[in-house]
């Protein structure tokens, strides 16, 4: 029981710190920013002037890393795998490019920069996939640390606040058709509110297809997260067989620690969703608790970032998720293009007329 009880400043904290982040997003006219994001720098500007001491850190680390995997789990809930037949091969085919742009590409230009895996990973994760949730998602498989996630949090946001301003102007400018840059913005921009964001900024039709893509490419979580751990559980045995604790490592490999357990939940769920489908009630609840306790969770792993250490990993980091941002933006619409060319993607207003 004591043991509990010490959990529990660590998670008020950040419960607190989640509610004022999630009642600041509903003051904004627009959905510029997440209440993630928001609850995040909150942490990370009291941890600046205040460093958490010892009886809050047992539990804003248990909220960084327990209650994270709980809101995984719920998130499955929510989605339908099915989804992806509703969309078409249309969003898929531009989702396999600009995927294999950010994973692809960030591998390169990750090495040519200098940055750990973890981070040039989780960079081109929230890139390709969709923001703080993949960051969020896949950052307990790889054992990345509050640092890197911060890191890659803030890098999306950026790009994502950029996005915003520049996607309806550029479309505008383009003559695009609602579901071109529906496409368009559905694929290239982050966060699920930054795609909001910039969907409906153009037109309400562009909004809806937007979301609708935006639900599709969340679904590529699954795999990724399944893929980091086979990949993280393959290097902690090439490593321990480099320091000869190969065997040792070998009999307790099972296969609950290739896939975390949480992941096993979260899939679990999406599954059963997609076969006999949650009432909307349910669903609905379950989204909404889950996104608050990612927020929650975010302000814990804010509260445990010091923007020193930040600081001192250099610009190195922005210049990855600059690049990326900027190959998927033009991989998106490149393929788009050759859909217009050779498909019959309706892509600009003047050949739908």
């Amino acid at each position: 029981m004591k043991k509990i009880l010490n959990y529990i400043p660590g998670i008020l904290i950040s419960l607190v710190i989640a509610a004022i982040s999630v009642f600041l997003e509903g003051l904004l006219p627009v959905h510029l920013i997440g209440g993630a994001v928001i609850a995040m720098f909150i942490g990370i500007i009291i941890n600046y002037f205040w460093t958490p001491n010892e009886e809050l850190a047992v539990g804003l680390k248990f909220t960084s890393k327990k209650i994270l995997k709980f809101a995984i789990i719920l998130l499955g809930a929510s989605l339908n795998i099915t989804v992806i037949l509703n969309i078409g091969k249309m969003s898929l085919l531009v989702m396999l490019f600009t995927l294999l742009t950010c994973f692809g590409g960030g591998y390169f230009i990750g090495r040519a920069l200098g940055l750990n895996w973890k981070l040039s990973n989780l960079i081109s994760a929230g890139t390709g996939i969709c923001g703080g949730s993949a960051i969020a998602a896949i950052a307990p498989t790889i054992d990345a640390k509050d640092s890197d996630i911060a890191y890659a949090m803030s890098a999306t946001f950026l790009f994502d606040m950029a996005m915003i301003i520049l996607f309806p102007i550029v479309g505008n400018a383009m003559g695009l058709t609602d579901i071109a840059y529906g496409l368009w913005t559905g694929t290239a921009v982050n966060d699920t509110s930054s795609v909001v964001a910039a969907g409906y900024g153009y037109s309400e039709g562009a909004g809806d297809f937007a979301t609708m893509v935006k639900l599709t490419r969340t679904l590529v979580i699954i795999p990724t997260v399944i893929i980091f751990a086979l990949v993280n559980i393959r290097l902690k045995k090439k490593a321990s067989a480099e320091n000869g604790e190969a065997s040792e490592l070998h009999a307790n490999v099972s296969f609950t620690k290739i896939i975390p357990w949480f992941i096993l939940g979260f899939v679990g769920l999406a599954i059963v969703n997609s076969i006999f489908g949650f009432p909307e009630a349910v669903s609905s609840c379950a989204k909404e608790i889950s996104k608050f306790l990612m927020v929650a969770a975010l302000a814990a792993i804010g509260l445990n970032t010091s923007f020193r250490d930040m600081k001192s990993a250099g610009i190195r980091p922005m210049i990855h998720g600059f690049i990326i941002s900027a190959l998927v933006v033009i991989v998106a619409i490149g393929v788009e293009y050759v859909m217009y060319i050779f498909g019959g993607l309706e892509l600009f207003k003047s050949a739908a007329v």
